[in-house]
């Protein structure tokens, strides 16, 4: 029998993850029983909701408990079938978390199509991360041409391909990102019309400087200092997308702002609409989203970065990254090769 590797939550951390929070186990890879299939991951997702799944507090959906194999979305081969909907060899997408195997029965499993792309962009452009984008901005959001949209994590999986839709719609692109070469990347790569960098102590002036006819549409990744920055900015009837709140997932205690206040009196007098979402609120909209996302991706009116790290060892360490926003583009880990 054959072994395989899964990391599991060791304890709940207390502000910024650490080593010590996961744990990395052996077990026998099982053989699957009838109606089942036998999956080996080829690629694994790592994303900012998964901090929120290592807490025990109130959200969305339940936590991971304490041993337990950590949440993520996976793409992975066939290895083995009882189940005549799948065939070995098929690749499919399923939320099978940090481990090298898993059993499944066929439920949640969605085959990939290699033809749209490479199967890596199934859980990134073409997967969850593009998703959010295209309808967080499209049916939250709304940008009209001439507008302008600014985005947080501008050179991220989600909000790089926010700034490029943004775009494609006829508007004007102001992507926010962490250190120089994420913003040449922003404005030479992705098309955007300017980009800031959040770490720059004249953000908010600089910020004010390339939007000079105030903000429209503010894609929310971020929250914190970028938020601050932002909000003065915002137009009458501006709308923000509520996706992420990155600054603020490594919190020990949530406390109100003390602009809490301010931030109140400008929603009522200039009418902004605020709406958080998740991104399966809108799985009526996955067609569209497909259709549209890989037509974009296939005409180069949508780029994308992955940033990969090799072996389900590296995941913890990857993840931490992530939070720091060490990772330029998706980041992705590469748990096996892509044929056994």
């Amino acid at each position: 029998m054959s072994q395989g590797k899964r990391i599991v939550l060791a304890a709940r951390p207390v502000g910024e993850p650490k080593p010590s929070d996961f744990r990395i186990e052996e077990f026998a890879v099982p053989t699957p029983a009838a109606g089942e299939v036998l999956l080996r991951t080829i690629w694994l997702s790592l994303d900012p909701y998964m901090r929120g799944r290592m807490s025990e507090g109130p959200s969305y959906a339940a936590p991971v408990p304490i041993g337990g194999v950590m949440e993520g979305e996976a793409v992975s081969e066939v290895a083995a079938s009882n189940n005549p909907d799948f065939a070995k060899g098929d690749i499919v997408r399923i939320r099978s978390g940090w481990q090298t195997h898993a059993i499944s029965n066929g439920k949640g499993l969605i085959k990939v199509d290699p033809k749209l792309g490479p199967i890596s962009t199934s859980i990134g452009v073409l997967g969850m991360p593009g998703m959010t984008a295209y309808t967080g901005l499209l049916d939250i959001g709304k940008p009209q041409a001439g507008e302008t949209v600014v985005v947080a994590g501008a050179s991220g999986a989600v909000g790089s391909a926010v700034g490029q839709i943004a775009k494609i719609k006829g508007a004007r692109a102001v992507g926010i990102a962490g250190g120089k070469d994420k913003c040449d990347y922003v404005v030479k790569e992705l098309g955007f019309d300017a980009c800031i960098d959040h770490r720059d102590p004249d953000l908010a002036a600089k910020l004010k400087d390339a939007c000079p006819k105030g903000i429209d549409v503010y894609f929310e990744n971020v929250g914190g200092a970028v938020f601050e920055a932002v909000f003065p900015l915002l137009n009458p009837f501006a709308r923000v997308p509520v996706c992420g709140l990155i600054a603020h997932y490594n919190d020990t205690e949530a406390k109100p702002p003390k602009w809490a206040g301010a931030m109140m009196r400008a929603t009522l007098t200039k009418r902004l609409t605020f709406r958080g979402f998740i991104v399966s609120d809108f799985a009526a909209r996955h067609g569209d989203f497909l259709r549209d996302m890989s037509a974009w991706v296939r005409e180069g009116k949508v780029k994308y970065k992955e940033f990969v790290t090799e072996g389900l060892e590296s995941a913890p360490g990857a993840f931490m990254g992530l939070l720091k926003g060490v990772n330029f583009g998706k980041q992705l880990v590469r748990v096996g090769p892509d044929k056994a």
